[in-house]
């Protein structure tokens, strides 16, 4: 009796175990399931987090190229604006465009040029207090490169801004800042004064046109720092060898103008010569460099060859451009032909 009921104990037991062993299986199976599903959750979150910062760092990595690239584009700025002369500012727009986009042809004109023959190209006029000083056009641009020629055309359009205020403050100036001589609108002013003196008391004057031989080439091979020294030395030479009666001012860029009052042609042509002669003895020390300069000149004279500032002006130019045609490093004087 005692073995019957070991065994029916033991088998009781036996079950029991073999049930509660089973059951922590299936809870232990279904533990291992939901941490397996949620591994598996968690596996593709991470995934799809790497995915998405993936995405991120491409999108911010176009972007940093873009806002690098835009910024390169308004750096532009700095370049154009390093000048102070209208031409300067354009042929500078001109370099750097070439660095970012693709074009078949660039220039800037006058506001009251013909643009008949600029149909094709895109026109951007420029303006200062609501009135056109010039435009600038562009020919061969791609769609695709169409914004950022907007934004260099606006940094052009500031750096001209700035070229054409500059020059309106020195027009208003008595005294050229550079060369220390009379200002082109204060000699101007003085011009029509003798003019109008000459007229009354029914005196000769002349006037002297003076530009500076091949200074383009001296700016491009020593750089604008030698080039204003040559510009300095070669007025102090002319100022020092005129008398104080003479009205001598900068014209404009390499060019000079003279008034000499109470003087003939034949008498001014020899002044001119010492003049040109003077430029020419030796050479101008500048920044270590021993330069050769020299100048052409041309001449008009009151009442010959005009009665009026503009005539007398015009007259003493295509004189100047005599003598440059014919050689350079000369003087000439107007002649009907």
């Amino acid at each position: 009796m005692a073995n019957i009921m070991f065994f029916s104990f033991s088998a009781i037991l036996a079950l029991l175990i073999f049930f509660l062993f089973h059951r922590l299986k299936s809870i232990l199976n279904l533990f291992l399931s939901r941490k397996k599903n949620s591994c598996e959750r968690l596996k593709g979150e991470l995934e799809r987090m790497l995915s998405e910062n993936r995405k991120i760092k491409q999108v911010s990595f176009k972007l940093q190229g873009i806002f690098d690239e835009v910024m390169a584009l308004y750096d532009v700025t700095k370049e154009i604006c390093k000048a102070l002369e209208t031409e300067r500012v354009f042929l500078s727009f001109k370099e750097e465009i070439k660095k970012f986009i693709r074009i078949d042809d660039c220039r800037f004109l006058e506001a009251d040029a013909d643009l008949s023959a600029y149909k094709d190209y895109t026109a951007l006029p420029l303006e200062i207090n609501r009135v056109r000083v010039g435009v600038l056009l562009v020919n061969g641009i791609k769609e695709e490169e169409a914004e950022r020629f907007h934004i260099l055309a606006h940094q052009f359009i500031l750096g001209m801004k700035r070229a054409f205020l500059y020059q309106k403050v020195q027009e208003l100036a008595i005294t050229d800042s550079l060369t220390q001589v009379s200002s082109r609108r204060y000699y101007l002013e003085r011009f029509n004064e003798e003019l109008e003196r000459s007229k009354k008391f029914s005196l000769r004057f002349c006037c002297l046109m003076i530009d500076i031989d091949n200074f383009k080439n001296f700016n491009d091979c020593y750089g604008h720092l030698v080039g204003d020294a040559i510009l300095r030395e070669v007025s102090k030479r002319i100022k020092g060898n005129i008398r104080q009666i003479d009205l001598f001012g900068r014209y404009g860029g390499e060019e000079f103008a003279i008034i000499l009052p109470e003087t003939d042609k034949n008498h001014g042509r020899l002044v001119a010569e010492r003049i040109r002669q003077l430029v020419e003895e030796g050479f101008i020390r500048v920044y270590d460099e021993d330069l050769k300069v020299t100048i052409s000149i041309g001449i008009s004279g009151f009442p010959g060859d005009g009665k009026k500032t503009e005539t007398l002006i015009e007259k003493a130019d295509a004189a100047l451009y005599q003598a440059k045609h014919a050689g350079r490093n000369r003087v000439c004087s107007y002649a009907k032909v």
